[in-house]
């Protein structure tokens, strides 16, 4: 059985678009007719040029291999063009790649991935989600409104999560880290103290950053959270670099999670042995795949480290959560967004499940999905922006800052 055929599909979801503007996804299938699905999330290219990196990283390192060389064609694209270093933009586009190895492989088998990986350790798994406007909600105002927040949290706790995250926090810039505005610390506080109100202790506040500040700027809106007792408090400096993480720890009595921007067990190595990281984000479409997802969470467990994937994508990298989330014991929670998403569910033939705060690991062959290929055709992607963008603007210290979450389906 060897790897023969790719097919890219870039799908753009139908608003209100919570998972990105667009997502990425790959079908391989082995020249005995067996199909895998995969999902890319890598967006530091444009979708047509990203789609041509997958499909290089393909023909020169994978084409005509069996399905389970996954250390054999890592090491090829981890070393491609004499680099040997993480790379956003191949090793994502090998990531998703590499998911639908592990799909083909599972399918060939007639296993589940979970099974394959060591067995399953958890039936069912703790899940979360970010705060979504509703459809009749004022999508600006939401992010910047501490009473709307709280009364979201109310409705997804009492639907059964047991955690919730929101992100009030100001924009995340090209310019790298800011100083917080002393209004972007008031308002995170006042979310952090009406969440906490309206959940009490039936949820986890998780506190969502993307990178935004200093070390001195994380810090000092971190002291300012600590009465309210987040569970984490999320990526609050750039991942560029990585050490800088364990001042903040020393400094914050919040537990630093971070890895969404990561890639390789390298990156994420240097984060545990610098200290001060002790719950671990990888996105498993960036970060090189199921496999080496599985190799973080080895590591994290040597450190007493918890792993929590992330997910802004798709459905696909969501299974392939799932199933690495089902065989390491060492799993905090898996990210959801609301219960599944709707179109999400629909491009996998409703195949995962959602109950009570929880996500129930599949036990048919592979991810566990029936990826739904005329759904996708029907919805592409045919703008050239990408999936997330920062904001060029610089921090407003005077006249306050609103930042809008994801990047709803009505831009182009």
């Amino acid at each position: 059985m060897k790897l023969k055929d790719l097919e890219i599909f870039t799908v753009a979801p139908p608003a209100p678009g919570w998972g990105g503007r667009y997502w990425i996804f790959v079908k391989l299938t082995t020249d005995d007719g067996i199909a895998g699905y995969g999902e890319c999330y890598a967006s530091t290219v444009g979708p047509r040029a990203m789609a041509a990196v997958i499909e290089d990283v393909f023909a020169r390192h994978m084409a005509g291999e069996r399905p389970d060389a996954i250390e054999l064609m890592f090491r090829r694209v981890y070393s491609s063009g004499f680099t040997q270093r993480p790379d956003p933009t191949v090793i994502g586009a090998f990531s998703g790649l590499e998911i639908a190895c592990w799909d083909i492989l599972g399918k060939a088998r007639n296993l589940p991935v979970w099974a394959m990986l060591g067995g399953r350790i958890n039936e069912r798994l703790r899940s979360y989600t970010y705060l979504y406007p509703g459809p009749a909600q004022d999508q600006a105002r939401f992010w910047v409104d501490a009473d709307m927040a709280a009364e979201a949290a109310a409705a997804r706790v009492a639907e059964g999560f047991t955690a919730v995250k929101f992100d009030p926090a100001g924009p995340y810039t090209i310019r790298g880290g800011h100083d917080p505005a002393q209004s972007d610390i008031s308002r995170s506080v006042e979310f952090c103290a009406k969440i906490r109100a309206a959940v009490g202790d039936r949820a986890d506040l998780l506190f969502g950053t993307h990178g935004q500040f200093t070390v001195a700027g994380a810090i000092r809106l971190g002291q300012a959270l600590e009465p309210y007792g987040p569970l984490w408090y999320e990526e609050p400096i750039p991942p560029d670099n990585l050490l800088d993480f364990a001042e903040v720890a020393r400094a914050v009595r919040i537990p630093l999670a971070t890895g969404e921007r990561m890639t390789t067990k390298t990156e994420f190595a240097m984060l545990l042995r610098a200290g001060g990281v002790r719950i671990l984000q990888p996105a498993l479409g960036r970060a090189g795949g199921i496999w080496e997802g599985k190799k973080i969470a080895v590591l994290a467990e040597g450190f007493s480290a918890q792993v929590a994937p992330h997910l802004y994508a798709g459905p696909v990298e969501w299974a392939a959560n799932i199933q690495l989330g089902a065989s390491i014991p060492n799993l905090l929670m898996v990210e959801t967004i609301e219960q599944g998403g709707d179109f999400q569910l629909k491009l996998i033939r409703n195949a995962i499940r959602w109950e009570d705060g929880y996500v129930t690991v599949p036990d048919a062959p592979g991810l566990g999905i029936d990826f739904d290929e005329d759904l996708a055709r029907a919805h592409p992607y045919t703008g050239q922006r990408l999936h997330l963008e920062m904001q060029e603007a610089p921090c407003d210290w005077r006249n306050g800052n609103r930042f809008e979450g994801g990047a709803p389906a009505a831009t182009v």
